[in-house]
């Protein structure tokens, strides 16, 4: 009984430690939403991201390979036809997006359940908004549902303020894209639903040039943590 308590108090200390931890990390580096000016400047600066990355060339991308999670999601996206092959562990998903109805998923040696089915597509779909977002933002600033703002900042900079209403997994997010002079996309700081500090700032680094002529990042720096798009390929 004695060592359950001692056991206990550690917990509570950890706990403990771990909620200020949170509080000072919120309270130092929490920034919130910065205010912008929708209209025809910051569509023009939009334009200039996407035309900077073959935003016109991006339309005419078939296909598109990448890997997420140190490699432990891997994805083939038939863009043309709205089809996505996702894998990860035993799993291999096929989505619809067009129909999420006709998706169908697979476990290795293993019968699936209509209920785990259900479950793991949903699953599928969300890692596909997910970790496609770190692929192809950039080109996504015209969707449907997306308001465009352009922001001054405190170096006399202008930034591109994108918030989506609709669609994906966590509608209502927000990202300040830092653009390099050429609009080339550096980095981009996020107000999204998954993260409880606002402004946590990721680098868009390490562009290559596909097949088809867009460029794609081929990783993401967040503090010391570095988030790799494994072998990229786009045709």
């Amino acid at each position: 009984m004695k060592y359950v308590k001692k056991t206990g108090k550690i917990f509570s200390y950890i706990l403990v430690f771990f909620l200020l931890g949170i509080g000072i990390i919120y309270v130092f580096y929490n920034e919130s939403v910065p205010t912008g000016q929708e209209g025809n400047k910051a569509d023009a600066l939009a334009k200039k991201m996407t035309q900077a990355i073959g935003g016109e060339k991006y339309a005419n991308t078939n296909f598109l390979e990448w890997s997420f999670a140190n490699g432990s999601h891997r994805y083939k996206w038939n863009k043309s036809m709205g089809l996505v092959t996702v894998k990860w562990d035993d799993y291999t998903a096929k989505l619809n997006l067009n129909n999420n109805s006709l998706g169908t998923i697979t476990k290795e040696n293993t019968k699936l359940t209509t209920k785990e089915k259900k479950e793991l597509l949903q699953n599928a779909l969300d890692y596909f908004n997910n970790d496609s977002f770190w692929l192809v933002a950039p080109f996504k600033v015209f969707d449907k549902g997306t308001k465009r703002e352009i922001v001054t900042l405190e170096n006399g900079e202008e930034a591109l303020l994108v918030s989506y209403t609709i669609g994906g997994s966590t509608p209502g997010d927000s990202y300040l894209w830092l653009l390099q002079p050429n609009g080339t996309p550096k980095s981009y700081k996020m107000w999204v639903s998954i993260i409880p500090v606002g402004g946590i700032k990721a680098s868009w680094e390490g562009w290559k040039r596909m097949k088809s002529g867009i460029l794609l990042p081929s990783k993401h720096k967040i503090g010391p943590i570095t988030l790799d798009m494994g072998t990229i390929k786009a045709y």
